[in-house]
């Protein structure tokens, strides 16, 4: 299937794609480390099925120097031994803030327990902020059938302002 438009060449568009970044870029300049932000956008578009953003966070984190062997348990990480507690707190965070339909109470007291004993205020804003921009972004970009593949890492660097 080839991509239905594209979001970047209409002016609503182009407007849209600005103030995402303007987020995106609030989120990044944040205390939240930098492994976990691209981890916890790379399970909520595994979950989401989103190619074109699987692709652009693998792309960023291994350019970022995350390992092969992270990036490829992400997806099981509830089986891998590879993330610190603080990092299986914001994965279980993303899974139950993008299942939300999925389950009655959506982010258990439990999870938010966890990630408030690892992350401040300000961490856990971005923590949560980031988890409804990249559920956002998977669906703008599943909807139209943008494909992943073509990302280069820091393309978008220069979107935001």
């Amino acid at each position: 299937m080839e991509p239905r438009i594209d979001l970047f060449s209409t002016e609503i568009g182009s407007k849209i794609a600005k103030r995402f970044a303007n987020v995106g870029l609030t989120i990044q300049q944040s205390p939240l480390p930098k492994s976990t932000q691209e981890l916890v956008s790379l399970r909520a578009s595994q979950i989401n099925g989103c190619g074109w953003c699987i692709d652009a966070h693998t792309k960023d984190a291994a350019a970022a120097g995350e390992t092969s062997v992270r990036l490829h348990l992400v997806a099981a990480w509830r089986e891998a031994t590879v993330f610190t507690e603080a990092e299986q707190a914001a994965l279980a965070l993303v899974e139950e803030g993008t299942r939300l339909a999925d389950a009655h109470q959506g982010v258990s007291d439990e999870t938010w327990a966890q990630v408030r004993k690892h992350y401040d205020d300000d961490q856990t804003v971005a923590l949560v902020a980031l988890v409804a921009m990249i559920n956002a972004a998977n669906r703008l970009a599943v909807i139209v059938h943008q494909k992943g593949g073509s990302y280069e890492p820091g393309m978008f660097a220069t979107m935001a302002n």
